[in-house]
């Protein structure tokens, strides 16, 4: 169905018949035949197809209380601030299309039954199958938030910073981003720049600036926090700091998995988290050069939590859920969007399917494609096996806002 912005693609059906209907009668075309809603553009190519809650396996066996509660915390911010409105994404709607549920939302949280919350999700969403033509099986992966050991002074083992964002790392106009390929970056003699590498960045040009938060043992430990983005920081006083993420440099993240399998030192099938850091461990020499090949790098800032049993802040600002969050492709979905996702867990002790409703919360580079999402664990070790490890195929279905069915002409 047509919609500013979004065409009917040569790969369709439907494309004879677009080329055929005047643009003011397409959409009066494609709601006879009652076709899926197709999107295509430049980033994305994704069909919704309409499906009733009963054909999402599991619906009525989760917890929808407690999706609910998780929901809320989305609906909070949506309702105060609408950041994850600034950037519009293909299928958000308006940040005016959440508001009336959102209160809603708010209003029944408290107390309410977990047949009343699927009653609630029932009522107030339309599901969409999430079909991806350029991933037809769904991809689920992990993370989780990393502890580590550091100190808030270097000495002795304690000799890898971490930073906070800098101030002269900016954000491009349309221009400049179109131009460059970056959305950040920085000005060098008035002409915009891209940032330091991580190489740059690890080697010093961001020494004696006074930014740095925390000092770890370790180049590793740094990486890795920096790719979850965030982390738990244990001072030698056992006191924990918690570290969310501020800002990314903007040059393009490299998978160094990849890299690795590229290379043979890993088999694919292999790949995990927990496998590059043993590796990295047996080839200590050749790690710094292995994670310079990503020149992403990740700044954070030290953050007080209203509830320390939750996860950090997400993209959306508010603490993540384990098991309920989600990182989403950002460009695609509004923060406070929920998904049904239908996958398996890593054996690491034997397979567990998972059917639940997540909320999209967080994002990440990685994260690109509608029927990708990333699932947020949790901490600690299990955390840490289990997300380190995760990488499965699986269906995500997409529980959209009446108001925002509406406003894409999705059948209701």
């Amino acid at each position: 169905m047509y919609h500013p912005g979004i065409r009917i693609g040569r790969w369709s059906p439907l494309g004879n018949l677009a080329r055929h209907c005047r643009r003011w009668a397409l959409m009066f075309c494609l709601a006879i035949l009652g076709q899926p809603f197709i999107a295509h553009s430049m980033t994305l190519s994704v069909k919704l197809e309409p499906v009733g809650f009963a054909d999402m396996t599991g619906w009525g066996d989760d917890d929808h209380r407690e999706a609910l509660v998780v929901f809320v915390r989305s609906c909070e911010e949506i309702s105060q601030a609408g950041r994850g409105f600034v950037r519009q994404s293909t299928l958000a709607g308006d940040r005016s299309d959440w508001l009336d549920v959102c209160t809603k939302a708010i209003a029944m949280a408290n107390g309410s039954s977990t047949g009343a919350a699927r009653k609630f999700f029932e009522s107030h969403f339309r599901p969409f199958l999430v079909n991806d033509t350029e991933r037809p099986q769904g991809l689920i992966t992990g993370y989780f938030e990393p502890e580590v050991l550091g100190d808030l002074r270097p000495h002795g083992e304690f000799s890898v910073p971490l930073y906070a964002k800098p101030q002269d790392l900016i954000a491009f106009g349309p221009e400049t981003e179109k131009r460059l390929g970056l959305r950040y970056g920085r000005l060098h003699r008035g002409r915009p720049r891209p940032y330091f590498t991580r190489r740059e960045i690890e080697e010093g040009a961001l020494a004696g600036q006074g930014m740095e938060l925390v000092w770890l043992k370790s180049w590793a430990d740094a990486f890795f926090i920096q790719v979850q983005g965030s982390g738990r920081v244990r001072l030698p006083s056992g006191e924990i700091l918690r570290l969310a993420y501020a800002a990314k440099s903007g040059l393009p993240y490299t998978s160094i998995g990849a890299v690795l399998a590229d290379r043979g030192e890993i088999d694919r099938s292999e790949m995990s988290m927990q496998a590059i850091r043993r590796w990295m461990d047996e080839h200590p020499e050749m790690a710094r050069a292995l994670m310079w090949e990503n020149r992403s790098y990740v700044f954070f800032e030290i953050v007080s939590l209203a509830d320390p049993e939750l996860g950090p802040p997400g993209a959306q600002r508010v603490q993540l859920t384990p098991l309920r969050s989600l990182a989403v492709d950002r460009s695609i979905w509004a923060y406070g969007t929920p998904l049904w996702i239908d996958t398996e867990l890593p054996p690491i002790a034997g397979s567990v399917h998972v059917r639940r409703l997540g909320i999209a919360q967080d994002t990440g580079s990685a994260i690109k494609g509608a029927a990708r999402a990333d699932l947020f664990f949790g901490v600690g070790s299990e955390a840490a096996a289990r997300a380190g490890h995760m990488k499965s195929k699986g269906r995500l279905f997409a529980l959209l806002p009446l108001a925002v069915a509406r406003r894409l002409k999705l059948p209701e």
